[in-house]
């Protein structure tokens, strides 16, 4: 009797299923084993370029493939049995503009092994993923329904962008390479996903090099962090640096904070072309103030005196740091994949909630799991502070069609272990590389002082890299120690609320003192905000090549001409005081105005002192006096201290000491 056309399909698709399951264990073998096909980079001497083809689906499981971009230096001792695997943060920046620098930060240890780089999956040259909804987000009414879209456009391959998925690749660019062992070095991110190839592949690491570390189980609410945020505080404050400032700047955030929670809050911020705006004031704002401040300590040190000066009634210092903050943002931000991101971090994260559940259901599940934690959690921040810091508010609208991921309890290996973690970290704290390290029997933590995320980049002395170096040599590793703070990381003065509160400079009584002891803070402020500007804009250069403007903290704005020369235009930091005119090195015309002021000019005189008449009576400005309302001075280490913040005032200094 001849089959039925129904029972031939049936029986001609459990064949095809047979044929496929079959294929898939044969092929994913294939993947592992291929070679890496490497040519010279047309951009580098130093490395050369290739790709590797991985499964999508590192089980098999799902058909599909990955093209890996990946990067390779060579050792330049002996034949390598082992590489180097250099891990970027994110998840979604890519790791292949970091070679060179990777190279540079490991140094010698990488002379007898290859240094590998590669874009992570989804990443770069790395097959990156893309929405449609990310590039037009005007079309959704919100973003929760935007990630929804985006989600869904990239359809059921968005489960495998997970670090357990890029631990795989790892494996696969191990077989490929002929390699032994690796050594895992990775940055915030980047620690995650070599602890998961630890776990996975115990027996081929060879070393554990984890900077600013996220440990295997992250805390989707970011308690850590909030559980910080005291601490770094109190130590800007330490020495008694805050002595003209604030006796505690805890108390005062609780009291803005709570001001916020109460009546909401904004203040005025003028710009850099002189316009005042409007600026609302949140707590969310004052949490990404803090988290940028890991890359930009004078941020950090100016937000402890913005929250001081909302904290006695006075906003608009906390307005313009939000304002020149916003400013800054962005850059380098064309890089990073956001697709990427989501589908990363909304998969693997142990949101509180049934993965079943609708959006709004989950978003209710996660207000009662953050609530549940008691309000000394995130103190002086709330609740609602956290879940708007975290991706709540984006993965309660992700398409799930995988389970929630079990607790990753796997052991990980007790092999050489170099933990480092700045002591300014919020963003991976210190809490996190302990406990990483206390899963690591004969792990070496190093706390480094003075320094935030990314520490052996951000490193002001060679501590790390010494320990580093270290660890590859057998030899002791020696712990960090606090070095002096350059008076530029100090939070400023409190801004005067009005004239009467300057004291007049030494020699010049009554009003005309004032007006020109004010005029040395208005000075000092403009250079204070052109550095901090150039911190944030990512250049110090760009604050000596005149293209860099600021606004008054009170009016007008002021900047560097493409010619170098300072101008100021009504430039006002005291209430009732501006300043309008030129500096240039050889010479100087300033108008002082205002309200409350003793009107005059001043012009440059002997010794570089600022010499005039105000109100009618002549007055003399030491240099001297001019840079200390700077401050900026000569501090020699303001540079390593601070990365690009040091630089940009550094620049500060150089400019201020050449025109008086």
């Amino acid at each position: 009797m001849q089959p039925s056309v129904r029972s031939l399909l049936a029986a001609l698709a459990t064949a095809c299923a047979l044929a496929l399951a079959l294929a898939g264990l044969l092929l994913a073998p294939t993947y592992a084993q291929a070679a890496i096909a490497l040519s010279p980079c047309g951009d580098s001497n130093n490395f050369a370029c290739g790709h590797l083809t991985v499964p999508l689906d590192p089980s098999g499981t799902q058909t599909g493939t990955i093209t890996l971009a990946i990067r390779r230096h060579r050792a330049s001792v002996g034949e390598a049995h082992s590489a180097i695997i250099a891990l970027a943060g994110g998840p979604g920046q890519p790791a292949l503009p970091f070679a060179e620098q990777f190279a540079e930060l490991l140094g010698p240890i990488a002379a007898t092994r290859d240094l590998i780089t590669f874009d992570q999956r989804g990443i770069g040259l790395s097959d990156p993923l893309s929405c449609h909804a990310f590039e037009r987000p005007d079309l959704y009414s919100s973003f929760g329904a935007l990630i929804k879209a985006c989600g869904d456009q990239l359809g059921p391959d968005r489960a495998f962008y997970t670090s357990a998925d890029t631990a795989a690749d790892i494996e696969a660019i191990r077989a490929a390479g002929g390699y032994e062992k690796l050594v895992l070095y990775g940055t915030s991110y980047g620690t995650k996903v070599a602890e998961q190839y630890a776990q996975q592949y115990p027996t081929h690491v060879e070393a554990l090099v984890l900077d600013s570390v996220v440990p295997p189980n992250p805390e989707p609410l970011e308690r850590p962090t909030f559980a910080a945020i005291p601490r770094i505080l109190r130590q800007l404050c330490a020495g008694h640096a805050c002595a003209q400032t604030t006796p505690n700047p805890v108390a005062d955030l609780a009291k803005v904070v709570a001001r916020m929670e109460r009546s909401g809050l904004s203040g005025q911020a003028v710009d850099g072309s002189g316009h005042p705006h409007h600026i609302p004031l949140a707590a969310n704002e004052l949490v990404s103030l803090l988290l940028a401040g890991d890359f930009v300590p004078l941020l950090r040190s100016e937000f402890v005196t913005g929250v001081a000066a909302a904290a006695r009634g006075d906003d608009a210092p906390l307005a313009r740091l939000v304002g020149a903050a916003g400013h800054g943002e962005g850059e380098g931000a064309e890089d990073f994949d956001n697709p990427l991101y989501y589908a990363t971090k909304c998969e693997e994260l142990a949101f509180p909630w049934n993965r079943k559940a609708s959006p709004k259901t989950r978003l209710s599940e996660a207000r009662r799991a953050a609530r549940a934690f008691g309000a000394g959690a995130f103190a002086p921040f709330t609740a609602a502070s956290a879940l708007a810091l975290s991706d709540v508010g984006a993965c309660a609208y992700w398409p799930y069609t995988t389970p929630a991921p079990a607790p990753d309890d796997a052991p990980l290996p007790n092999v050489p272990t170099l933990i480092l973690s700045g002591a300014d970290d919020l963003r991976t704290p210190t809490a996190n590389a302990r406990e990483v390290a206390a899963e690591i029997p004969d792990a070496h933590l190093l706390v480094v002082p003075d320094t935030g995320h990314s520490v052996l980049s951000a490193d002001p002395t060679r501590c790390a890299s010494d320990a580093l170096q270290a660890l590859f040599k057998g030899k002791p590793i020696k712990p960090c120690h606090a070095t002096p703070v350059p008076s530029v990381l100090r939070p400023p003065p409190l801004p005067p609320l009005e004239l009467a509160e300057v004291s007049a400079v030494a020699g010049a009584s009554g009003l005309p003192g004032k007006t020109l002891h004010a005029v040395a803070l208005t000075l000092g402020d403009l250079i204070h905000q052109l550095s901090l500007q150039a911190a944030l804009d990512g250049s110090a250069e760009s604050l000596l090549a005149g293209t860099l403007q600021v606004g008054g903290l009170r009016a007008g704005w002021g900047g560097i001409e493409a010619s170098g020369e300072l101008s100021l235009h009504g430039y006002s930091y005291v209430p009732g005081v501006t300043l309008s005119g030129t500096i240039k090195s050889e010479s100087v015309s300033l108008r002082v105005g205002g309200s409350a002021a003793a009107p005059g000019d001043l012009h440059k005189g002997s010794h570089n002192a600022l010499v005039g008449s105000l109100g009618g009576h002549n007055v003399d400005l030491p240099a001297s006096t001019i840079a200390s309302a700077a401050i900026v001075g000569d501090d020699a280490q303001a540079s390593t201290h601070s990365g690009v913040g040091g630089a940009g005032a550094r620049a500060g200094a150089r400019l201020l000491a050449g025109l008086f």
